[in-house]
């Protein structure tokens, strides 16, 4: 089974790059985010000619979350359980300022059970600035994970947690701790956040299969040059219990696939395969690696 999870950033804008990845890839479950959609706009037609069920929760202009699975989708499950999220509309146009900011009446959690594992689609706020009300409510949507999994879950059960969460569990995860230092996404709550739910029972499946693998990110600013100088964050994750991760052989971010025209995601898919390793591509990182420290090398001194 192949497993990924994507943040799209509108899987309207990205119908065509979705596609043409589903049938590049061929995962058997393929976790999104931010697909900005109401859940009358999920286009469940293109999926099912490619061969997939799509169980999608959104809200309108802003976030949304889907699962797209071959293996089918049983035990629906949405905010948590806790009921519906608010319906912004498909036409909205005004972003939630910070006084009524409120992380759980939004659409960023979607499960369903797919080929014997419960998915979990996930959507963490960004946080926007350390200590302000958007980063504090960050912080109450992290908890209200790891209540799910107390209450909704086991670690000894098939079980994989995937999507864009926003924060990098460590140092060796961003392109520069010390340039990052201080913002969102690097720092210490944030990451104790991510550590909880290891300590609930989940494992990091791309580090597990991939190991240390420096300089591998799945998110690349659009601004500056950045994707072209490398410098991202790996904040797309997939975290696995033990009977999956035990069945893990291969795992991969597919950096090509951030790459246009037309405008791309500024998000990567992660690929993890379990039993056995799934339709090969080339997710081109071999060759941008040593052209950006090709770049980056400092000049030696000219001498006279």
């Amino acid at each position: 089974m192949r497993i990924a999870t994507w943040n799209v950033n509108s899987l309207k804008a990205r119908s065509d790059a979705v596609e043409r990845w589903l049938e590049r890839a061929q995962p058997d479950v393929l976790l999104m985010q931010e697909t900005k959609l109401a859940d009358s706009e999920a286009p469940e037609l293109p999926f099912r000619m490619a061969g997939y069920e799509l169980v999608h929760h959104g809200e309108g202009r802003w976030n949304g979350v889907a699962i797209a699975t071959k293996v089918g989708a049983t035990d629906i499950v949405t905010n948590f359980g806790d009921g519906p999220v608010r319906d912004s509309g498909a036409g909205a146009t005004v972003a939630v300022g910070e006084d009524d900011f409120d992380p759980f009446d939004e659409a960023r959690m979607v499960s369903a059970v797919c080929g014997g594992i419960r998915f979990v689609s996930l959507y963490a706020p960004n946080g926007r600035v350390v200590g302000s009300p958007f980063y504090e409510g960050k912080l109450r949507w992290f908890e209200r994970v790891r209540r799910w999994l107390d209450e909704s879950a086991s670690p000894d059960e098939p079980l994989v947690i995937g999507g864009d969460l926003n924060a990098t569990p460590t140092d060796a995860d961003v392109w520069d701790p010390v340039a990052a230092h201080g913002g969102t996404h690097v720092s210490p709550p944030e990451r104790e956040a991510l550590a909880r739910l290891r300590e609930w029972g989940l494992v990091d499946a791309y580090r597990l299969a991939a190991g240390d693998a420096p300089g591998r990110f799945s998110w690349w600013d659009y601004r500056a040059g950045m994707f072209h100088r490398n410098e991202g964050m790996r904040i797309d994750l997939l975290y696995v219990t033990k009977p999956v991760a035990e069945r893990i052989v291969w795992a991969e971010i597919d950096r090509e696939a951030r790459k246009g025209p037309p405008i791309p995601s500024d998000h990567a898919p992660v690929v993890v395969d379990l039993d056995e390793r799934g339709v090969p591509f080339e997710a081109g990182w071999d060759g941008a690696l040593s052209r950006i420290a090709a770049r980056t090398r400092p000049r030696k001194a000219s001498v006279g």
